[in-house]
This record gives C-alpha cells, structure tokens and sequence, in this order.
C-alpha cells in the first residue's frame, strides 16, 4: 500500500538479518531523506530483537506507519508483513501471502506454472543432488533468498562455479540455464487494486550475469529504459509481468 498523506509520522524499517543488510541499511537511509520532504521520519535499525522493534512501534511516539526497506528473509518474506499486522500498523508494499510466495522460488515457479507462464525446467531438491539433476549449463539458486545471494551457474565442464558447500537451507532450485537478455519490468498498484506494467527495463550487468555485485556496485550494470525491444516482445514482457503480479 502507499503511505496517505494523512499520515505525519513514519517510521522506516531497515538493516535486518538477512545477507542484504547492508543494501537494506543503504536504500533504507535514501528513503528516510526522500520521505523527509513530507513526513517527520524516525529510522529504525532492525537487529532481530522484536521486542525492541515492538517497543518501537507501540511506545509514546509512535509512528502512524512503517516504510517497509527491509530485503530478504524477515523482510520480504511475509515474516514483519505478519507482525505489523498484528500490531495494525500500516505499511508499504505487499501483504502476507503475497511477501510469501514471492520470496520462495518453488511457490511462485508453482502459481506461474498454473496461469500458463513459462518457466525454466527446474526443482527442488537436497544440495547433494542438485549437481546429477540436469546436464551442464545449469543454474543452482536457494529457495528463499533476494539479489542473487548465492546464485551460481555452472557451465559444462566447469566445476569451478560449484560451492563448497551450501549455507542457505537444506534445498537448493536447480533450474536448465537460459542464456538470453536480463528484462525486468516493474507493475505498480494503486490503492483501489488496479495493477499496471510500467515499461520494460533491460539491464546489462558487468559481470557474467547479473550478480548481487552487478546490483549495487557502482557501475556495476547499465541500465536502458525503456529497452530496446520490438513493440510485440515489449507488449509480452509487460504481459507477464502483469500475470505474474496478479498470481502473486
């Protein structure tokens, strides 16, 4: 949801437990200035203690919502979505179900499947499996995590790009790899629930692939909007993207 300007004090959310603290702290700090020019803003930094954030969010001056800038697991996964619900705070971006879902990569390859989506042929299986799945090239992602944590890709006759070991659960995605264009398109909702795709973005990151250091190391991507695409590939991304948002 978006923040009404009926609203005068809020507080944002950011650091976190994740492995995207550090990006959380970044966006989380452009925000609270961004967000200055129309509210009184007090930054929260989230070290896992929940009952110093509720303390935070309950006590004498207490905000009157919460900007969300939290990344990854705790975040983005439904987890603080849930709390603040609890505490009927209102915030920024998605619910429960939808933070859910989106953060693990087998429910959302599941509800994209069942609209008709096309995916990539992957699954979930236990980490020491992963490497018989499917022949090289292929791509190793954990289930749950954001910005490329832990994404490797290993190309035929190439075990460098293999992890020692695997430290984001006890499953990891394993999926064909796809060479092709890094598209993205964003899709906004207003607050009566009508969704739109933006434009299509194309991103050419400076690494291999788009890293979580392609991400947010400076010039480490450069990005063109809209990108340079047919009007019909264009109107298929926007399409998606759209799809993908509702089943979200």
């Amino acid at each position: 949801m978006s923040l009404p300007r009926r609203f005068q004090h809020v507080a944002v959310l950011m650091g976190g437990q994740s492995a995207e603290r550090e990006v959380s702290l970044s966006s989380g700090r452009a925000c609270a200035e961004a967000l200055r020019t129309n509210y009184r803003v007090t930054e929260i930094d989230f070290s896992g203690d929940v009952a110093v954030l509720v303390q935070a969010l309950t006590g004498d001056d207490a905000p009157e919502a919460v900007f969300n800038a939290l990344h990854g697991k705790f975040g983005e996964d439904g987890t603080i979505q849930g709390l603040l619900d609890l505490l009927g705070m209102p915030y920024t971006h998605s619910g429960i179900r939808a933070s859910a879902h989106a953060m693990d990569k087998a429910a959302s390859r599941t509800l994209y499947t069942q609209i008709g989506l096309r995916v990539a042929l992957g699954m979930v299986l236990p980490f020491g499996e992963a490497t018989e799945a499917f022949p090289a090239p292929y791509v190793l992602k954990p289930v749950a995590e954001g910005s490329s944590v832990g994404v490797y890709i290993v190309l035929a006759g190439d075990n460098r790009n293999l992890p020692a070991e695997w430290t984001f659960g006890e499953t990891v995605l394993v999926e064909e790899y796809i060479p092709g264009r890094e598209l993205t398109c964003a899709v906004l909702e207003d607050e009566a629930g009508t969704a739109t795709a933006l434009d299509v973005l194309e991103i050419r990151p400076r690494d291999a692939f788009y890293t979580y250091d392609s991400k947010y190391a400076d010039g480490g991507s450069v990005h063109l909007v809209p990108a340079p695409l047919s009007p019909a590939i264009a109107e298929e991304c926007r399409a998606a993207a759209l799809a993908a948002h509702m089943a979200l």
